[in-house]
Formats: C-alpha cells, structure tokens, sequence
C-alpha cells in the first residue's frame, strides 16, 4: 500500500541548524557592523573637525576651496572603509547598468527610488569615485547635530530654511526668501564639481504608505517635485545632468539591519544620465505654469521607472 504521507520541504531559515548556530553568528555580524561602521565614522570625523576649525579661522575663499577639496577627500575615504566593511567582505552581487558615461569634472542632481536605508551604502559604492561626492540638501536645523552638523557644513551639504504655507500666509514679505537662501548656499559649487543627491519619494517605500497615498505606481510612492524643482531652481545652469537611478532588491526589500547581517546577496541599480535641458530651467516656487511642467516631467520619469521595476521583478 502506497503511503500518502506528503513530506513538507524545509526552507534553509526554517531548519533547526539555521535557528541555532547560523542566525545567532549573523546577529553577531550585525553587531560588529554597527560597531565598525560608528568607529569608521568617529575616526573620519575627527579630521573633519580639524578642517571645520581652519575653514571657521580662515573664511577666505581660497582657504574655503582648499578646504571644500580636502574634506571631500577625508569623505572619500570614510564612504572607501565602509565599502571594505560592509560590501567588499561580503558576497553582494551588485548588478550595475549606465555606470560607463560618467565623468567626475561634471555637476549632477541624482534622484532614486527609496525603499530602506541599505540604499544609502549601495549608491555610495556604485558611484564611488565615478561622479562628485554625493551631497544631500539639509534642513538649517540639523547644523547643529554634534559632531555631524558641522561635518556636513565642512563638507558643504546646503542648508536650506524651507517656509510652509501657513507661514506665508501669516508673513507673505517671507515669499522667496527661502530660495534666496538656497541659492547663496549653492554659490560655493561654481567652484568645484558636485552631485546633489535626492530622494523623491521623500520617504522609504512601504505597503501601507502606497496604500494611504493611492499611488498609481505599482512599486513606487508618489514623486515630490518639489524637492528636486527646488534644487534645479536654486542652481539653474550649474546642473549639467540628472542621474535616474532605479534600485531594486530581487530578494525582496530586506531592512538595514538584515543588510548589516549578511542577509542581502544581490542588488540591480539601473542609471540613466537625462539632459538637463533649457526647459526643465525655471521658478519652481513662483512660476505655476513651470511648477505643473516640472511635475509632469517628474512623473513621466515615475511612470518609467514604475515599468522597469516590474520588468526587473
């Protein structure tokens, strides 16, 4: 008599070995990520400190340059010794296309989909020593975060003051000013080339964010124009490229800390260098008419980006 027992397969995580020995020394991994990644950034910070100080003694332009180019280099060499600890030792198949076209002398605005903070690390290796030092734009705030406000102000991320609605219509002689103070905090990237990084979804992707937003993308939060419109109007012809980099986990989007694990094995990045066309340059705060083009724009780069994401999945 034939038995009709159906034996159930054991998926490696679910195995009794994998809960008692392999998932505790990934835990293990994790904490020595942490670990290595805090000591990487302390010690890199230091020198930064040192530069803050000559730059603050020093407010002449010349000294600025010098100073701008020398805290890029001790940041080039933080993001090299988190590539060694948290990619190079490990097996991170990162699967790469549009790299090639890239030149380090040019100024770029590079937006992305946002799906957890392992993107972070990953965009740093994939660009590393391909464009400019990738720099966020910062609310004025944050300048006074210990050790790190005045290593991003060293290192010349902008800070920008950001005014809402109702405090327009409270103040309306304040309409402006925030691009005006943007504007002065981009002066100093005449100088030197820079990559200006954004993420237009303005948070990390989850299910229940696309459900309260109703997004029309399948794989993607709705873009904020804003952000970027804002970038583009601050800087206008300094800009020479947008970066539209797509980023996709076939594992399934897995948090920072299981990439700090071992857990993430492969990664696709797709880039795609657009133009920035005479069109795409205008007042994005003032102008409504630009304001709507740039929106449609943003969205159509959505819509591609929403297709590439399921043709990758």
């Amino acid at each position: 008599m034939e038995s009709t027992i159906e034996e159930k397969s054991v998926t490696p995580a679910q195995s009794p070995l994998y809960a008692l020995i392999i998932n505790p020394l990934l835990q293990i991994r994790g904490l020595l990520s942490v670990l290595y990644l805090t000591m990487n950034t302390l010690f890199w910070v230091s020198f930064l400190a040192v530069i803050t100080v000559i730059r603050f003694i020093l407010p002449f332009k010349t000294a600025r340059v010098i100073c701008s180019k020398a805290a890029d280099i001790i940041a080039e060499c933080w993001i090299f010794f988190n590539n060694v600890g948290l990619i190079y030792t490990r097996h991170i198949n990162i699967e790469v296309t549009g790299i090639e076209d890239l030149n380090r002398k040019d100024w770029y605005l590079v937006t992305s989909n946002h799906q957890t903070w392992t993107d972070i690390p990953i965009l740093q290796k994939v660009f590393f020593r391909k464009i400019p030092f990738l720099k966020f734009f910062l609310k004025k705030e944050l300048i006074w975060v210990p050790l790190l406000g005045p290593a991003w102000w060293v290192l010349d991320f902008p800070f920008m003051k950001r005014y809402s609605r109702e405090v327009l219509k409270k103040k309306p002689h304040l309409k402006g000013k925030d691009m005006e103070i943007t504007r002065k905090a981009c002066e100093k990237f005449k100088d030197m080339p820079v990559s200006i990084m954004n993420f237009a979804e303005g948070t990390r992707f989850t299910t229940e964010k696309h459900d309260r937003q109703a997004s029309p993308y399948r794989h993607l939060l709705k873009p904020k124009a804003g952000g970027i419109g804002f970038v583009v109007s601050a800087m206008g012809n300094q800009l020479h490229y947008v970066l539209d980099v797509t980023i996709f986990y076939p594992q399934g989007k897995q948090s920072f800390w299981a990439f700090l694990c071992g857990k993430v094995s492969e990664v696709k990045v797709s880039i795609k260098k657009l133009p920035l066309t005479e069109d795409l340059l205008g007042d994005y705060t003032l102008d409504s008419s630009f304001r709507i083009k740039f929106q449609r724009w943003m969205n159509e780069i959505w819509q591609e980006k929403d297709k590439l994401m399921e043709q990758l999945k």
